[in-house]
């Protein structure tokens, strides 16, 4: 990329792969992009690498491939960024776009948080660690999308669907995040970091 290419073009980020999902549709008029919520995922649930989230986001995977595919058979979801355990970063959806991660959804006080968020999915499994590669990346994306769109919040799925969600979980850690970007404490789930562990 050189100094004269956009970050974000159409809301497709410059340094993440693009496998575009049919899985979107069109966020409501003058709202803006507010909020980043994490998501876990692995298929088969607990096994890494392989190509089978992907295949999931892009409506391309073989739900007889392996038994657990047959409690989603059929299901239509996408996240726009997926990061990989050794911290590559794909894309399926465009900022612009509203795609279906979030489901039944609320943040302080609004619902359907997909209109408003950008869903980004990080390979592992909920309440398991995470690797460095992937909060490596995963800040670096959350600086850029801050600089395109006033993302003003980062929280879990489990934040937002409290009892329906789990992910990313107790094996995520926010602190470090929170170090990472140097936000304020109040960008981040409630308790979940102190002041000292960000700017204040």
């Amino acid at each position: 990329m050189t100094g004269t290419e956009p970050l974000f073009a159409s809301g497709w980020y410059a340094h993440a792969a693009h496998l575009a999902s049919p899985n979107f549709n069109e966020r409501p008029a003058g709202l803006p992009v507010s909020l980043a919520l994490i998501h876990s995922i692995s298929l088969p649930p607990g096994e890494y690498g392989g190509e089978a989230i992907a295949q999931l986001f892009t409506n391309q995977l073989d739900w007889d491939a392996h038994p657990y595919y047959q409690g989603i058979r059929g299901l239509q979801v996408s996240s726009h960024f997926l990061i990989r355990r050794d911290g590559e970063l794909l894309q399926f959806v465009s900022c612009e776009q509203r795609a279906w991660h979030a489901g039944q959804s609320l943040f302080e006080g609004r619902s359907n948080c997909n209109d408003f968020a950008i869903g980004i999915e990080l390979e592992g499994l909920e309440g398991q660690c995470f690797e460095a590669q992937q909060y490596a990346a995963l800040t670096q994306l959350l600086r850029d999308l801050a600089f395109a769109y006033p993302i003003a919040h980062v929280v879990g799925h489990e934040h937002v669907a409290p009892g329906r969600k789990c992910d990313p979980g107790a094996g995520f850690e926010w602190a470090l995040l929170a170090q990472g970007l140097g936000w304020p404490a109040r960008c981040f789930p409630e308790g979940l970091v102190l002041s000292g562990d960000a700017e204040a």
